[in-house]
């Protein structure tokens, strides 16, 4: 991958960081797992978030998503935020088809 760089990403994906937070990322492995893992799941049938040429891989796809700022990397927080919230609204879901 020469374009963009991995730096470039890494600038992306931290760009709404202030100054004296800790980024988002700060390694060239988070880049790679994250473009890996939105790349398995445009390859399992997920729609592409940006527009798509002729013949353009999956990892292609998925690094032009993260270039564009269309692919997030979640921090620690916010992954337990997403867990819990997802978690109240299966309880919230299965109370309701009890109620039925």
């Amino acid at each position: 991958m020469i374009h963009p760089s991995y730096v470039d990403l890494m600038n992306v994906v931290n760009k709404e960081v202030e100054e004296g937070e800790q980024p988002v990322i700060n390694s060239r492995y988070s880049v790679v797992m994250a473009t890996a893992k939105r790349a398995r799941q445009i390859i399992a049938g997920d729609e592409p978030m940006v527009r798509v040429k002729d013949k353009q891989k999956p990892l292609s796809i998925a690094v032009d998503e993260m270039n564009q700022a269309q692919l997030r990397i979640l921090t620690d927080e916010e992954k337990e935020a997403l867990l819990e919230e997802n978690e109240e609204a299966q309880v919230t879901k299965e109370a309701a088809e009890e109620n039925e």
